[in-house]
This record gives structure tokens, sequence and C-alpha cells, in this order.
């Protein structure tokens, strides 16, 4: 019981400060310390059993080992298309296409385009933020919008859907042996489901806000968009296409790591279509590598957060009773894997503290480990925005410069809610294909 207590208190305790704005690399490990107490962790190792120090550096090496290449080429790749312009030109583009008067589908779009595309959901927020900010500012739109407008585009229907480049499609192949493509049908239907019910609560939000007299308000810190030699779009669409046709043609044979080729090749392919228009390519470099190492720290720091509550004697009894609930098994992989990333607050750091647990067992009773991959990976993008997730805390506070009180409230409506009830649709649907 009171290591219940102190799993679920603990959680409790790191939400507050992630809301409070506490760095995540103190508020993790300081939350896995109450965990170690409540469930009799030593702090020190001493002989051959488990100690807090060891199990938390474990999990957040383990997952630094594991994907670190991945972030980086992923970070490089964003920095690339964002030097160059690339980013900026496809952006723009789809903007001019819409037209001002669709200011927040020209956001969402641009999101969900470069998110597909393989470009870090990072970056993506990085660079349509000026656009989103001055489509905003035209449209007169309440600006703490903003933020949930770039994370809807970017961590809900791209993020886990069939095909997609990012890691939370990728994690379940390690431990399933699939593809990124597994159970695609369910998947895109999931998505356009997703996409069509998110931005119509998008829409209405905003419209009751400017309804009550909400407006742009606008401040000395905001950016101006520099003008500047921009690429063709098709040179910006053309390396988001590399990424995806080699991730494509080499999963079979390398799985998980041709993510590492498909984004490598992104990056070569942006160098060679776009070299002229590269501003500062050693600067590009350099914020790439820092950028990719804040991202896998934020995102490593939470799961050696959840490596700790794993081995806590609460996390067993709360796995037992997630694969213990009656009925169909889907139901139980998909509560497990959303409860697991919610305590971590990551999607990739749930998925690979969740599956090594969760999909021997789930595989053995006969669950289809496509079907499997698909609930894993779109469970993992509910619960896990929470207000201390790594993305939620860089774009609500870095990037747009809110507060969690005034623009978190519409992100959990979109990347909790709306993947949640994703998540129930994709389980039924599974009964019937």
């Amino acid at each position: 019981m009171i290591s219940m207590i102190g799993l679920v208190g603990s959680l409790a305790l790191l939400t507050v400060l992630a809301l409070r704005g506490w760095n995540l690399f103190i508020a993790a490990p300081l939350c896995a310390l109450l965990i170690a107490f409540s469930g009799n962790i030593p702090v020190l190792p001493s002989g051959d059993g488990i100690a807090f120090v060891t199990t938390y550096m474990d999990g957040f090496a383990g997952f630094v080992g594991a994907w670190f290449l991945m972030f980086l080429l992923g970070s490089l790749f964003g920095k690339f298309m964002e030097d160059t312009g690339s980013a900026d030109s496809l952006a723009r583009w789809i903007v001019n296409k819409l037209g001002m008067q669709h200011a927040v589908a020209a956001v969402v779009m641009a999101c969900a385009i470069l998110t597909y595309g393989g470009v870090s959901v990072f970056i993506v927020a990085f660079s349509v933020f000026p656009m989103a900010l001055s489509l905003f500012k035209d449209a007169n739109l309440p600006r703490r919008f903003i933020p949930a407008a770039l994370a809807f585009g970017s961590v809900t229907f791209t993020m886990t859907t069939a095909g997609s480049p990012e890691i939370q499609n990728w994690i379940p192949i390690k431990y399933l042996g699939t593809s990124p493509y597994a159970a695609w049908e369910v998947s895109f239907i999931v998505a356009a489901f997703m996409a069509a019910f998110g931005f119509w609560w998008l829409r209405r939000m905003i419209g009751r806000a400017v309804a009550n007299g909400e407006h742009f308000e606008h401040r000395l810190s905001d950016p101006e968009i520099p003008e500047r030699d921009y690429p063709h779009p098709a040179s910006g669409l053309l390396p988001l296409l590399v990424v995806l046709l080699v991730s494509f043609f080499f999963h079979e044979a390398y799985a998980q790591y041709a993510l590492i080729l498909a984004l490598g090749g992104g990056c070569i392919s942006i160098m060679v279509i776009n070299w002229r228009h590269f501003h500062d390519l050693s600067g590009a470099v350099n914020e790439g590598t820092s950028g990719a190492l804040i991202a896998i720290g934020n995102t490593a720091a939470v799961v050696g957060f959840g490596t700790v509550a794993k081995a806590s004697p609460a996390f067993a009894v709360a796995v037992e009773a997630m694969t213990g609930i009656p009925g169909n098994e889907l139901i139980g992989a998909a509560i497990a894997v959303t409860v697991i990333a919610g305590l971590t607050g990551s999607a990739s750091g749930g998925l690979s503290i969740a599956l090594p647990v969760l999909a021997p067992y789930y595989t053995d009773v006969g669950v289809n480990p496509d079907q499997l991959h698909r609930i894993s990976s779109i469970a993992s993008g509910a619960l896990d925005s929470l207000p201390h997730n790594g993305y939620v805390v860089t774009t609500v506070r870095a990037i747009c410069g809110e507060t969690h009180q005034s623009a978190y409230w519409p992100i959990a409506a979109l990347t909790v809610v709306v993947p949640t009830i994703g998540l129930i649709l994709a389980v039924t649907l599974m009964q019937w294909i």
C-alpha cells in the first residue's frame, strides 16, 4: 500500500513540478527517489540487490544508448531543413495555398507534413512557430492556442500513424518484429478520425475564446520572420520523401535501425539539393547536436523515473491488474501502455519500459503482433502529454513563451482526450478486421 501511494504521489508531484516550470533533469530523479523510499529500494548499491542510483541510471543510459543516433540524425535533419529555409518555404507554400482565412488549418497541416516526413517534433515546433504567430496575429486569434495547434499537428495523428518515421512508431518493431506499417488499415482510419475531430474541437475552442472577447496580444519579444532567398517548396518536400521511401524499403532488412538510414539519407539529400541555401552549416550542426542532447536527455530523465517505478513493488501489482483485465487482450494492452506512458510522461519512454514486459505476455496468449504494435503506438500518445512531458514543457515555455496555466488545457484536450478516443476506436475496429 505504501509503495502504491508513493508511486501515485510521485507521479502527481512530478506533474505539479512540471506545471511550475521545474527542470526535468531535477524533477524526474527527485520524484523517482520518493518512489524508491516508499518501495524500500536502497539509494546506494550494496551487494547484488537493486538500488535507486543504478536503476535510475540504467534506465537513463539504456534509452540514450538505444536511440541517440535516431535523435541526433532527426535533429540534424530538422536543423538542415530550418537553416536552408526548406521547412519555412514548404510551410509558406501551404499557407499561401490555404489562405489567411484558414490560419489554424495552415499551422496544423504544416506541422503534420513535416512530422510525417521525419522532422523531429521539437524542430517542427521551432520552425512553424514564427509563421503560426504571424497567422494568428493577422487573424486576431488568441495566441495561447498556438501551442495546441503545434502539438495537435505534430504529436497526435501523424506521430503514431503507420509509416511515420517518428520513433513512437518504430520502438515496437524492436520487441514485436513487425514493420512501421503494421495494421495500416486501422491506423489510417483512426488517424483520419483524430485529424477531423481534433481540428473541429480546436476551431471550436478558439471560436469560444474569440466570442468571449479574447484576441491576439503582441509582445515586444515576438520574433520577426526574416526575408531571405527561400528555396523552392519542392526542394523541401523531396528530402521528406527520401526519409519515407528509405524507411519503407529497408525496414524489413534492418528493423528499427532503418530509421538511421532514412534520416541519414534525408540529411544528405538536403545537402545535395539545397547546398547553396545553407546560411550557417556549422551552426546548424552544432545546434542540431545540442538540440538532440536536450531532447533525448529530457526523455531519458523521465525514462529513468519510469525505470525506478518499474522496480517498485507497486508497479508489479499494477501490471498484474492491467494484464488481468477480463475480456479482449488488446484492451488490457491499451490500458497498460497508456498508464505506463502517463507514469513516465513520455510516449517513447513509456513504450521502451512497457513493451519489454508486455510484448512477451500478450504474444504468448495469441495477440496479433501487428495489432499490438499499432495499439501500443497509439496508446503511447495519450496520457504521455501530461504537464511534465518534455515536448509540452519545451513548446509551451521555451518556444511559445506561454504558461501552463493559460496554454496547457487546450493541449490536453487535443493530445490526451482525442488520442484516447482514437485508441478506443482502434481497439473496436480491430475486432472487425
